[in-house]
């Protein structure tokens, strides 16, 4: 039976009441939203590999046996340093990285559905918002909807004061918190940062939400036809603390109507 929720205005306001799409009705599935998650992140590694003449170019060749010395290959010359071979010092890599293997992961298209239908359903279980560490002491309604006025937001200012009203700023207070520098070599590769994943707003069409959103720390903002599963689950853990425009709901119901 379908489960009957709030709809909330911009100031934190119940001002009406709708029923959940069937697709919040979905089980959860942890094992198939992580390979979809990870088919996503697969997609933007970079291929890179080595020369495949590197360290070979060289005169080096071995001189044989009954000299007295090991019979590594080694530069023609009154100097005789080893080379070519995987085990001398200068030699070439053993299994040096090829541009040509295979790093990206594949799904089926319905497991890939699966995922993203379990990760939607995911954001309408408090338990699992809980595991997440999102901060819903304030939040009035798991999942949280509002009115569509919120895709007309075009400033940060306002959609600091929304996520107020609606008792979510919180959350993005604990992101703030959790700002740290990151240890090891990764600072200075252009990931100097490390912070927590706050709040997600999902919207049918953007009239500056995504812009006003995009300064706040861990707060992100998305149109349903962008939506996928590693923004609903960060990491590969489902249940991000999602706040969904009203209008959201009505083209879920076109979309997956009766696939729970």
């Amino acid at each position: 039976m379908a489960r009957t929720v709030n709809v909330f205005n911009l100031q934190g306001k119940s001002v009406g009441k709708i029923k959940l799409p069937s697709v919040f009705e979905t089980p959860l599935r942890p094992d198939v939203i992580k390979r979809a998650v990870l088919a996503i992140q697969s997609s933007r590694i970079q291929p890179q590999g080595r020369d495949p003449m590197a360290g070979k170019r060289t005169t080096a060749e071995s001189r044989g046996v009954d000299l007295g010395i090991a019979r590594i290959p080694r530069i023609k010359g009154p100097a005789g340093r080893g080379a070519f071979a995987p085990g001398t010092v200068g030699g070439r890599a053993a299994h040096p990285p090829t541009f040509n293997k295979k790093i990206v992961k594949k799904i089926p298209k319905k497991e890939k559905k699966l995922a993203l239908l379990s990760a939607i359903a995911a954001t309408a279980r408090k338990e699992v918002v809980a595991s997440r560490n999102h901060a819903i002491e304030d939040v009035p309604q798991i999942p949280l909807i509002v009115t569509d006025n919120i895709e007309e937001l075009k400033r940060t200012k306002e959609v600091e004061e929304v996520l107020l009203q609606l008792g979510v700023f919180s959350d993005v207070y604990r992101v703030k918190e959790s700002r740290n520098i990151r240890a090891g070599k990764g600072k200075r590769r252009g990931r100097k940062i490390k912070q927590a994943v706050g709040p997600l707003i999902v919207v049918n069409e953007n009239k500056g939400i995504i812009e006003a959103a995009r300064n706040i720390p861990g707060l992100g903002a998305v149109t349903l036809n962008n939506l996928n599963a590693e923004l609903l689950a960060p990491g590969a853990h489902p249940g991000r603390l999602t706040i969904w425009a009203r209008g959201t709901m009505e083209r879920l119901n076109e979309l997956f109507g009766g696939e729970a």
